[in-house]
């Protein structure tokens, strides 16, 4: 049986309970059938580590009596999925506050409301609602779950974090549970890096019981000049 801390490579499906329509699925052909299909999503296996919040609670209570190989399917009440529905994360915003940031808003627009992922519902009147509660919040769930993989050896659960934070070091190297990253020149290094990149390190020391501290290395180097063309 698996346990806290395992990584777990897993396939699932979310279907609605009331319609048994589907919502979600780590299954292209499924996504097709059902057209649900999202060019910007990769269908493939997602990683979990046990216990540590990245899928909703029924499920990773039920992953722990799994084996690999194993697929379950399984119906979670609201508590239990993706919580019931709270009145408080629903918000009415004035549009020229929208327009004031050059955003012309309309319904399934997605933003940020206070560090939340949120949908503009409707818009009517110069009032904007916003609601930030999940999309399934406050509904029974019905999750198809299949574990694909366990992965045991560290280097490999490092390569499944990399993958999942999208950033991968030009080189690494693990010395008396000290593992130093190198970021070299060809990697950009942006916002958008450095937020990757301190995700990536607090998932490795939160996830990785044999890493106690992480040294990262960056290298910069000048762009070259181009040469002028020669004149004939």
């Amino acid at each position: 049986m698996l346990k806290d801390g395992d990584f777990v490579k897993i396939e699932y499906s979310v279907y609605r309970a009331i319609d048994n329509s589907l919502v979600y699925t780590t299954n292209e052909e499924l996504a097709k059938k059902n057209n649900i299909y999202d060019e910007k999503q990769a269908y493939k296996p997602i990683l979990i580590v046990i216990g540590k919040d990245h899928i909703v609670k029924g499920v990773d209570k039920v992953i722990k009596d799994m084996n690999v190989g194993e697929e379950k399917k399984i119906e979670l009440e609201p508590k239990d999925a993706y919580g019931e529905r709270n009145q408080d994360l629903v918000r009415v915003i004035s549009i020229n506050d929208f327009r004031k940031r050059d955003i012309e808003p309309y319904p399934g627009l997605k933003i940020d409301l206070d560090g939340l992922p949120a949908v503009v519902t409707s818009v009517n009147s110069g009032r904007v609602i916003v609601d930030a509660n999940h999309p399934l919040a406050g509904e029974k769930v019905v999750f198809d779950i299949k574990i694909i993989e366990k992965v045991e050896k560290t280097e490999d659960k490092l390569k499944e974090l990399f993958d999942s934070y999208s950033l991968s070091p030009s080189s690494y190297k693990i010395e008396n549970k000290v593992l130093n990253l190198t970021f070299d020149s060809k990697i950009k290094k942006d916002a958008d890096y450095l937020i990757k990149k301190s995700n990536l390190v607090n998932a490795i020391l939160n996830y990785l019981d044999e890493i106690e501290k992480v040294v990262s290395i960056e290298e910069y180097e000048k762009e070259k000049e181009k040469e002028e063309p020669k004149k004939s």
